[in-house]
């Protein structure tokens, strides 16, 4: 990296693009806050929705054995029609919010299918939309983890490097100003008793 120059120029820059930056880092630290914030909701609702799930598959096998019986065939009787997903923008963020889920089922007959199948289609509807519920959740909180890095690394950018980075150069700018300003006033200083000497010698000449 070049060094600088020592000048006013350099002192007026870097004292106007530190206050920038301290300017700046406030909203970037509390829309940092908020990610997080809402990166720990989100993982505590993908972690609610993973429990939930592997719950109401163990209570739909202890409620329905009868649904590992291949020869009653349900897939052609249930379907997801359309899913609905929303965005949420969260500090520049976009996020999925789930939205209705809708159902496409075929009419069948009550007398022609084993007096389970309402209740097992009933389950299944049950179990596809918290299945889709968590993959919508599992998504919003890898957004928010990606966005969580991103802007940590803005902050630290910030906070480690371009802040102390001009603090320095204001120093090293200060520093040099005022030693070419004591260099100054004793070069003055020189010149002037240069300058009287040689008045002495011309007065004394003259005797």
């Amino acid at each position: 990296m070049a060094r600088p120059a020592l000048n006013k120029s350099v002192l007026a820059r870097e004292t106007r693009k530190l206050a920038e930056y301290r300017r700046f880092l406030p909203s970037l630290e509390l829309k940092r806050q908020q990610i997080v914030m809402e990166r720990a909701k989100a993982k505590q609702e993908v972690a609610r929705l993973q429990a939930e799930t592997r719950e109401r598959h163990a209570r739909a096998a202890a409620d329905l054995p009868m649904l590992s019986n291949d020869e009653v065939a349900l897939d052609d009787l249930l379907a997801v029609e359309t899913v609905e997903i929303a965005t949420q923008n969260l500090s520049g963020t976009r996020l999925p919010v789930l939205g209705e889920v809708r159902f496409a089922e075929a009419a069948y007959s009550r007398l022609g299918k084993p007096h389970w199948v309402d209740a097992a289609l009933s389950a299944l509807r049950d179990l596809a939309r918290l299945d889709i519920a968590r993959k919508v959740a599992e998504a919003r909180l890898a957004r928010l983890l990606e966005a969580e890095a991103v802007i940590t690394r803005r902050v630290n950018l910030f906070e480690k490097v371009l802040i102390p980075q001009s603090e320095e150069t204001i120093r090293l700018v200060r520093m040099a100003l005022a030693d070419a300003e004591r260099e100054a006033v004793i070069r003055a200083k020189l010149s002037k008793r240069k300058t009287a000497a040689r008045a002495a010698e011309i007065r004394v000449e003259a005797l």
